[in-house]
C-alpha cells in the first residue's frame, strides 16, 4: 500500500487534528520517561562536589560550574523526547523502526557514560563511550532525518553537547595523569548497588 505524506496508509483517513493528539500523547510519555531514566542513570553515582573523586580533579578552564550540568541535560533529555515522540508518530514512515532501533541504543550508551566515569572512574573507556555515542547519534540523526525533518534538527544542541562532553572528557583525562587510580576520598564514590 502507498502512503501519504502524513506516513499513515493510503486509504485511513486521519485528520492534522487526530495526528496532533497522538504526537501530544507520544510526548506525554517520552519526555518524562527520558528526564526518569536519565536523571535515574545519574543517582547510580554521585556527581560533581557530592563525588569526592571527582571534586578532587583539575579540571580545564572551560569546565561549566556544577549546577550547569542537570540544566543542560534536563534540556537535551526534553529535546530527546519531543524527537523520540515524532518518530513514533510516524507510523508507516519507511524508516521509523531503524530510527527507533538507534535510538535506544544511543540511549543505553548515554545512560551508561555517568555511572562508568562517575561511579567506575573509567576516563579513558568514558571517552571511548562518548565518541561512540556521538557516532551513533550521528547515525540516529539520519535516519530521523528521513523519517520526520524536524526531529533531526532536534538533535543538533544534543551533538553539540556530545562534543563538548567530548572535549571535558579528553581534558580531565590530560590534567590528572593516573586518574583512573586516584584514591577517592573518605566518602565513597562508587556504584550504589540497590
Amino acid at each position: 500500500m502507498a502512503t501519504n505524506t502524513a506516513g499513515n496508509m493510503a486509504g485511513s483517513i486521519v485528520s492534522q487534528k487526530q495526528l496532533r493528539a497522538s504526537f501530544l500523547r507520544w510526548t506525554a510519555l517520552t519526555v518524562p520517561g527520558m528526564l526518569l531514566l536519565g536523571f535515574g542513570a545519574a543517582q547510580l553515582a554521585p556527581t560533581g562536589k557530592s563525588n569526592a573523586w571527582y571534586a578532587a580533579l583539575n579540571k580545564p578552564a572551560f569546565n561549566p560550574p556544577d549546577w550547569v550540568f542537570p540544566v543542560a541535560w534536563s534540556l537535551l533529555y526534553v529535546i530527546l523526547g519531543i524527537a523520540l515522540a515524532m518518530i513514533l508518530n510516524a507510523r508507516g514512515a519507511r524508516l521509523r523502526t531503524p530510527a527507533l532501533i538507534v535510538f535506544f541504543a544511543q540511549l543505553i550508551i548515554n545512560l551508561s557514560w555517568s555511572p562508568l566515569f562517575f561511579g567506575l572512574h573509567q576516563v579513558v573507556f568514558a571517552l571511548v563511550l562518548v565518541g561512540l555515542m556521538f557516532g551513533v547519534t550521528m547515525l540516529m540523526t539520519i535516519l530521523f532525518s528521513q523519517v520526520r525533518g524536524l526531529a533531526a534538527v532536534l538533535l543538533v544542541p544534543y551533538l553539540a553537547w556530545l562534543l563538548f562532553a567530548a572535549y571535558l572528557n579528553y581534558e580531565i583525562l590530560a590534567l590528572n595523569p593516573g586518574v583512573e587510580t586516584l584514591a577517592p576520598g573518605s566518602t565513597t564514590t562508587q556504584i550504589i548497588a540497590t
